[in-house]
């Protein structure tokens, strides 16, 4: 799963948290969510905005992030 194409950093959208491009949903949303053991369907329920692939990017990223090294978006990615 390529993440980098669906996640998206802006200091003007929702205080520059990790969020789902072209929408407010922090990954840390969607993390905590499937962490509750909510499924997928009712996540994407919940946030009619999101795909599947979003749900998949947003634990892509995460897993870069355990890696326990930076991870920098690519340019413009914004």
């Amino acid at each position: 799963m390529q993440w980098q194409g669906r996640i998206a950093v802006d200091p003007g959208i929702c205080h520059g948290k990790a969020c789902i491009k072209g929408t407010r949903v922090p990954v840390s949303v969607i993390l905590d969510n499937l962490a509750d053991e909510v499924g997928v369907d009712e996540i994407l329920k919940s946030y009619p905005s999101l795909t599947r692939e979003d749900i998949q990017a947003a634990v892509g990223y995460a897993a870069e992030l355990t890696r326990e090294r930076v991870v920098p978006l690519a340019p413009g990615a914004a």
